[in-house]
């Protein structure tokens, strides 16, 4: 049933006729995850001042974009970036299905999530149904298709481009459907035209390919899903200098899992082992360009917004930087003449610029790698007088803040330094301590960014919600 709903959509959307201004041969899709418009202005002033611009900013369309799920009004990685793949409202925590489709089980009390550890419990039959990804319907159609990330490539975002599940932690059973002729292979990543499966696989997660009986390994059924991908034609690397020896004639299928878990923060990454989001974007699309038929890319800066869970707004914006760069990168390779690129985020955070602040300029290193001007990252300062502005008890505070989050201080707050405030493990104020100590995501709208082919016509304007956005890149591709 599964397989013949997929089949049923990509066949209903190769009926469509095509649209004729702007076709787009190419689209990349970018997801800063959590990259609310607060992140954005930050990473601007962090890296270029507050009369710079970053790279995501020079791409003329732009629009607002609302993001609640269809049970929530806040909502999770999930249902959001699967709102983009497939024009569909679905619950907090489903990926790419129906909008009946429930992530916990309410028959009891309280009710519990369908999965145990990494391994998925969803019903077999009546919790809602698969529905067709872009990334799908691309491949249907002979497109070549690409996934980046920063996260596990099993994680909540970029699984919602290619798997269907009732629940997002059952990253066991997402990795699954990525193996072309395995058991649980999502069958609607073949056609009858090109090899089956993703073209393209890079970020992190290995410990979902790998059985329980290796180190670090997660999967409780034995399979090592690496070794079937092998089997299956793909080339796998595990580092960035075997990534960067990967050529479009040396490889036409590619897997990178260059970590166990997720990627290393940007700030933390060690340069001569993880390749950068800009490097694993450039190779991707020297992989898919070769097949020369066209290509979906997905591109996630999926690191922002786990940054942003424990308020480090050191690694946020440094993240926030690197996805620009991957962006940058991304514009650098392809023509925008048959190439559409779009850059939004899946969800708001409770980050907020704070106070009548004096400029600040760009954040600035020493040789040494020790902050000299701490920038947005440090205390606000007096307009007039340029000394640090204090609160009613008379502390000192600093421009970025969460409205909650783990550093809410008990009592009258005490002053912090410059130093302190600009450290990779500072933890920005919160207004309010969340129970978990994790700060939580905001509902409010996000921004959109377009350029290239079809991002005049199709319509990247004005405020619209997010299943807006899969029928502006269906009609820019032209079905």
């Amino acid at each position: 049933m599964i397989k013949k709903a997929l089949i049923a959509a990509a066949l209903s959307a190769a009926s469509m006729t095509s649209f004729a201004d702007g076709e787009a041969k190419n689209v990349i899709f970018f997801l800063g995850d959590g990259m609310g418009p607060t992140t954005v202005t930050a990473a601007r002033i962090f890296k270029y001042g507050e009369d710079g611009k970053l790279n995501m900013e020079t791409l003329p369309r732009t629009a607002r974009v609302r993001t609640y799920s269809n049970d929530a009004q806040t909502t999770d990685s999930a249902p959001s970036m699967a709102a983009y793949m497939t024009g569909v409202k679905m619950n907090n925590d489903v990926i790419s299905m129906t909008p009946d489709t429930q992530a916990y089980n309410t028959s009891v009390n309280p009710p519990t999530p369908y999965t145990n550890g990494a391994d998925s419990t969803c019903p077999t039959s009546g919790n809602g149904r698969p529905v067709s990804t872009i990334l799908e319907i691309a491949k249907a159609r002979g497109l070549a298709v690409g996934v980046v990330t920063t996260t596990r490539v099993t994680h909540a975002t970029p699984a919602a481009t290619y798997a269907h599940i009732c629940n997002r932690d059952g990253e066991n059973a997402i990795s699954v459907q990525a193996v072309p002729g395995g058991a649980g292979y999502n069958t609607a990543l073949s056609n009858s035209a090109t090899f089956n499966g993703l073209d393209v696989l890079l970020g992190g997660g290995r410990r979902h390919f790998l059985p329980n009986t290796v180190s670090g390994g997660s999967r409780t059924d034995g399979r090592d899903l690496t070794a079937e991908l092998t089997a299956q034609g793909y080339s796998y690397v595990q580092n960035r200098d075997a990534l960067n020896a990967i050529t479009p004639s040396s490889s036409t299928k590619l897997l990178g899992l260059f970590t166990a878990s997720h990627m290393n923060f940007d700030a933390d990454r060690n340069p001569a082992v993880e390749p950068s989001l800009a490097e694993m974007t450039s190779k991707a699309i020297d992989v898919l360009a070769a097949k020369g038929n066209g290509y979906f890319l997905m591109v996630e800066g999926g690191r922002i917004d786990q940054a942003l869970h424990p308020t480090f707004g050191r690694r946020a914006l440094v993240d926030t930087v690197a996805f620009d760069e991957a962006i940058k990168t991304a514009l650098g390779k392809v023509d925008l003449k048959n190439t559409l690129i779009v850059v939004t985020a899946d969800h708001d955070h409770t980050l907020t610029l704070n106070g009548y602040a004096k400029r600040t300029g760009p954040t600035t290193f020493n040789s040494d790698g020790s902050i000299a001007n701490a920038g947005i990252l440090g205390l606000v300062k007096n307009v007039v007088t340029g000394a640090n502005e204090v609160d009613a008890d008379g502390a000192t505070y600093t421009n970025l803040i969460f409205g909650n989050g783990e550093n809410r201080v008990q009592g009258p707050r005490v002053s912090v330094t410059d130093a302190t405030a600009s450290g990779l493990e500072y933890h920005q104020e919160a207004g309010i301590r969340t129970t978990s100590g994790n700060e939580t995501h905001g509902s409010g709208d996000v921004m959109l960014m377009a350029g290239g082919a079809g991002s005049d016509t199709v319509g990247f304007k004005g405020t619209m919600v997010n299943t807006r956005v899969f029928e502006l890149l269906r009609r820019a591709f032209g079905f």
